[in-house]
């Protein structure tokens, strides 16, 4: 099974795994709190929708 984004496309835009780690898990936990999808991804997982925003720049990562 092939994961996209990868987390190296990923690292390309966060600065370490740490901030991506923490970005994806504040924003998938708004997506499950039932704040609006950025991205137009079909899917249902709160962290692959966040994960798919963050690769698409719809998410600006402060830390």
């Amino acid at each position: 099974m092939m994961v996209k984004p990868s987390v190296t496309d990923l690292l390309k835009i966060v600065n370490n795994r740490y901030e991506l780690v923490i970005a994806t898990a504040k924003r998938a936990r708004q997506i499950a709190d039932g704040s609006k999808k950025l991205t137009d991804v079909d899917e249902e997982s709160p962290v692959t929708i966040a994960v798919n925003e963050i690769a698409e720049g719809k998410v600006k990562i402060v830390c």
